[in-house]
């Protein structure tokens, strides 16, 4: 496992994260504990050499609500966003999540 996970619990720490995207691209990854097909990508992910902002949606149903809200990206789980200046870069669902392009859109 390559990836460095943070995971995120408040819209406090979503909202920061934001504004840090105005100096770097922050990468998001919406999670489901009890979805098979979340748990097959959250494995493709964590090879990402990539920080990666974990919503565990059981446990910060919340932020993920604010992310959709904020981003007007519609709520899939699994899901990557990557943000840069507040706008998304990328973003992907289900199996189209993959390690390689999480980590080259996060070094746009």
């Amino acid at each position: 496992m390559k990836a460095r996970f943070n995971e995120i619990h408040n819209i406090e720490e979503l909202d920061a994260l934001l504004e840090k995207s105005n100096e770097q691209p922050i990468v998001f990854f919406k999670h489901s504990v009890t979805c098979p097909i979340s748990s097959g990508v959250y494995q493709e992910i964590a090879n990402a050499d990539a920080d990666i902002n974990l919503i565990v949606v059981q446990n910060a149903r919340s932020v993920s609500t604010a992310i959709a809200e904020k981003t007007g990206v519609r709520h899939e789980s699994p899901q990557a966003l990557i943000v840069k200046n507040g706008e998304v870069v990328y973003h992907a669902a289900h199996y189209d999540v993959t390690a390689r392009e999480v980590e080259e859109s996060s070094k746009l």
